[in-house]
């Protein structure tokens, strides 16, 4: 299941960075990158940041790099508190457990 997630993960970034036919260059940051210092900067409520983060990508795009940076921070947590996913996911929106 992971493999074919990366796959379409994949395939979606190089459509994404791949203008044909536009004459464009492709921008000079990735959705990850972008994901990354959008939500850094909302953490610090630094709002040019944010605004900054924001044009580097298509909303579309920034959109599935937060998700993609929110599914791995919680795995990341989850295996650090031995704990699964969805407790730590509850945990973190202030949700009682299920």
């Amino acid at each position: 299941m992971w493999g074919r997630i990366r796959r379409s993960s994949a395939r979606l970034v190089d459509a994404l960075h791949t203008e044909e036919g536009t004459g464009r260059e492709a921008p000079p940051h990735n959705l990850f990158e972008a994901a990354a210092a959008y939500v850094s900067a909302c953490a610090e409520d630094d709002q040019d940041r944010i605004d900054e983060a924001a044009a580097w990508v298509s909303p579309e795009a920034l959109s599935f790099g937060i998700n993609e940076l929110a599914c791995r921070a919680v795995i990341a947590l989850a295996r650090e508190r031995d704990e699964s996913p969805r407790t730590v996911a509850r945990a973190l929106l202030g949700l009682p457990t299920a």
